[in-house]
């Protein structure tokens, strides 16, 4: 129940997770800063970036008291377990993995894996997780999504991830409790104005009915 409560009050601030995919350790805390600045209170990592646990140590050193850091890609529990060591909170993969998502509560984490059927969904809110991503999403659509929430627990929260911009953000937002967002929000090599302004694009449209 406390991972539901952490995820349901990060998402009640700002239902937005950043995804750096590519990001390097030097970077990241700059990046976050920015992110954190802008409204910001989730931030994964990919695991296949560069360094990614370095990079995720980094940030929950600088900002883990404020921000909901952890890692995305995570495929097994060996990367369970490097992510909690690093101080991440948060367990994002692009598959639903009973092991993963077990060994994700079993540490207190924030589990959030990937499904795109109704299968999918109730074979991982058996396992325990704490929400779920519709993933990708950018071959799906809000009134999928819908249909789905009709036979999925009221309780468990449900990010959109994949194809998420600005644009398209309100289309998805009745359905949607949150969304992951990623090459619309940051590409390696972007810099700190880059991704504020990104950032403040998807904050705003946020503000907007």
């Amino acid at each position: 129940m406390i991972a539901l409560e952490t995820l349901t009050r990060a998402l009640n601030e700002c239902p937005l997770v950043a995804i750096l995919r590519g990001i390097t350790p030097d970077e990241v805390e700059r990046v976050g800063e920015v992110l954190a600045e802008a409204g910001f209170v989730m931030i994964e990592v990919p695991l296949n970036s560069p360094d990614p646990l370095r990079s995720i140590e980094r940030l929950a050193r600088t900002l883990g008291d404020r921000v909901l850091i952890g890692a995305g890609t995570v495929l097994n529990r060996a990367q369970v377990a490097a992510v909690h060591s690093a101080g991440g909170r948060l367990v994002v993969s692009p598959n639903a993995d009973a092991d993963v998502i077990r060994a994700s509560v079993a540490a207190g984490m924030v589990s959030l894996p990937g499904f795109l059927t109704p299968s999918e969904a109730m074979l991982a809110i058996a396992a325990g997780a704490t929400g779920l991503k519709l993933f990708p999403a950018e071959v799906a659509s809000p009134r999928f999504l819908a249909a789905q929430r009709a036979v999925l627990p009221t309780q468990v929260p449900v990010l959109a991830v994949g194809g998420i911009t600005p644009e398209t953000l309100h289309e998805w937002r009745p359905m949607a409790d949150g969304f992951g967002l990623g090459s619309a929000l940051y590409r390696p090599g972007m810099d700190g104005a880059a991704v504020r302004a990104a950032a403040l694009r998807f904050t705003a449209r946020l503000r907007r009915p």
